[in-house]
């Protein structure tokens, strides 16, 4: 699964990234976004801006007295076309979720506990995860925007460290991701690859990162303990 990423870079930088999207010019650094928490979504609704969305998808047809029940950040590639909570979604509305690195859990060489480890592009540059999104209405009427991350089989690099990982998205991809209006599962199945390792890395870090309290560039620092 994918539980934990960043998004570090300036919103200069996240802009050069993805020039066909508008960038709002005040979003703070974090580097330990956890489940629950407002993550940056740009949606297939046609406005190609970034916004926040909670991390957890709630389907719309969710009832307000089990909203407790759904924290669904991510949603198996394999299964998701069948799965009632996501296959709407899946032909409907679909997102990339921006990012610039995300976080893994290893057993430790030691044997005790797990190593988390920080993975990135080599260039270090901002990147994209397959998502999915949501509205949902509390019995208020007040709207909510989720989103969840899709994960798939994992490359070479990340095959020792975790048995899956998030799908990536290269830019070529970005426009038939975000197809508008109702799609074929089949139209979308060939996106959910793993991204390849030869331009990725990945190196430990301190179980500082552990508590999502915790949101500074430690969360990202090399560490040599394993």
């Amino acid at each position: 699964m994918c539980g934990r990423f960043t998004l570090t870079v300036s919103p200069e930088e996240l802009q050069a990234a993805f020039p066909n999207f508008h960038i709002p010019v005040d979003i703070p650094p974090s580097y330990n976004i956890a489940p629950s928490q407002p993550i940056p979504v740009i949606a297939n609704d046609g406005k190609n801006e970034l916004d926040f969305y909670r991390w957890g998808l709630i389907p719309s047809w969710t009832k307000g007295d089990n909203f407790g029940k759904f924290n669904l950040i991510n949603a198996r590639s394999e299964t998701v076309a069948e799965k009632a909570s996501f296959k709407s979604s899946f032909r409907r509305r679909r997102c990339l979720i921006l990012t610039d690195g995300f976080f893994e859990w290893s057993k430790s060489t030691s044997g005790k506990g797990k190593t988390p480890y920080y993975i990135t592009l080599k260039d270090q540059s901002p990147f994209a995860f397959a998502g999915l999104w949501d509205l949902w209405y509390s019995p208020e009427g007040d709207p909510l925007k989720s989103a969840c991350i899709l994960t798939t089989t994992p490359n070479d690099l990340l095959k020792p460290i975790h048995n899956r990982m998030p799908v990536i998205l290269p830019p070529e991809s970005y426009t038939g991701w975000l197809k508008p209006g109702e799609g074929r599962p089949e139209d979308f199945q060939s996106f959910l690859i793993p991204y390849p390792a030869a331009i990725m890395q990945a190196y430990p870090v301190s179980t500082f990162v552990n508590s999502p309290k915790n949101n500074s560039p430690q969360c990202i620092q090399a560490s040599t303990l394993l």
